[in-house]
């Protein structure tokens, strides 16, 4: 089957004034390069299917949704679609600039990199309510995952083809896309990006998405550690649970057989309260055992990634007489 080099997907929603000026850059920066674009149609309620059937080229794909599903969702079936043997992911909304493309790709074949991330060297957007935000955001996600970046929130990246195929975008996990892909063990190193302010449209983000970012972040920190041993979390925290209930319920006995009335104790019904829940902490870990047993093997998946396998081309020694 025909791969391109690299194939170019791009999330769009209620974008209809940029189509035109995004396709025309994003062909004039691909020109020199094997390439296909694959737009996301995630639901617009304006003009912008008729703007891309408009203006799109033979190379390009449009994935049109019947509703809004979000941008994770987005990335994902644009993904799941690109034939290429690099993927590039880039917003629609003329801030990321095409012509990054080629320069991040080139670096990705000379220095064998699975992920080039692109990370705004003078970003456009708002002083308060978007590079503040970020910027705490950033730091948080960084010294948190331990996957040292400065820039999670620029959609800008190329990727090797297996490592954003087999990322497994949820949610809206678009955020963490480097530490899903660190997860599979990729070579990750970021590049200073250009940034263009919004012409067109409104942004569809805002202080909203806190809330989401830092929910969102609990989960993949249980992605890293826990994911395919979370009876070590559960367990952990049930054994402890456990026996500190048991420590004072025992104390409690010690006192009671000495004559002390303990009924209507606080801490008796704590004692009770860690004994359950140290009960309830271990048994969903077992639960969650079973679980990850099935998602691996219902499916046939590997708890493991292998990056290449080596075959010796040298003759056998002879054999010894």
């Amino acid at each position: 089957m025909y791969k391109p080099l690299i194939s170019v997907v791009i999330t769009v929603y209620n974008e209809e004034d940029n189509i035109q000026p995004l396709l025309a850059a994003t062909y004039s920066a691909l020109s020199e390069i094997d390439y296909e674009v694959i737009l996301i149609e995630d639901g617009s309620s304006d003009r912008t299917v008729a703007e891309v059937k408009k203006y799109a080229n033979s190379r390009t794909k449009l994935i049109i949704f019947n509703r809004n599903f979000g941008q994770t969702t987005a990335l994902a079936a644009g993904i799941d679609m690109a034939t290429g043997e690099y993927i590039a992911t880039m917003d629609g909304d003329l801030q990321n600039d095409p012509t990054d493309i080629p320069v991040m790709l080139q670096k990705a074949i000379d220095e064998e990199w699975d992920v080039v991330a692109g990370r705004r060297a003078n970003r456009k957007d708002g002083f308060v309510l978007r590079k503040i935000p970020s910027k705490i955001a950033n730091w948080v996600i960084r010294n948190t995952t331990k996957v040292y970046l400065k820039d999670y929130g620029c959609t800008l990246r190329v990727y090797k083809s297996e490592i954003a195929q087999g990322m497994g975008l949820y949610g809206e996990l678009h955020r963490f896309i480097p530490v899903l892909a660190k997860q599979q063990g990729a070579k990750m190193t970021e590049m200073d990006v250009k940034h263009h302010p919004r012409i067109h449209g409104e942004s569809k983000y805002g202080l909203s998405r806190t809330f989401k970012v830092m929910s969102d972040l609990i989960l993949m920190l249980f992605f890293q550690k826990y994911f395919q041993r979370p009876i070590h979390l559960f367990g952990g925290i049930g054994i402890i649970s456990f026996l500190i209930g048991s420590l004072i319920n025992i104390y409690l006995l010690i006192i009671k057989l000495m004559g002390n009335d303990i009924w209507g104790r606080p801490i008796m019904v704590l004692g009770f309260i860690l004994v359950l829940g140290g009960i309830q902490f271990i048994t969903t870990g077992i639960i969650a055992e079973i679980i990850v047993r099935t998602y691996f093997e219902s499916q046939n998946k590997k708890t493991y990634t292998v990056k290449s396998v080596y075959q010796g081309v040298l003759d056998p020694l002879p054999e010894v007489q």
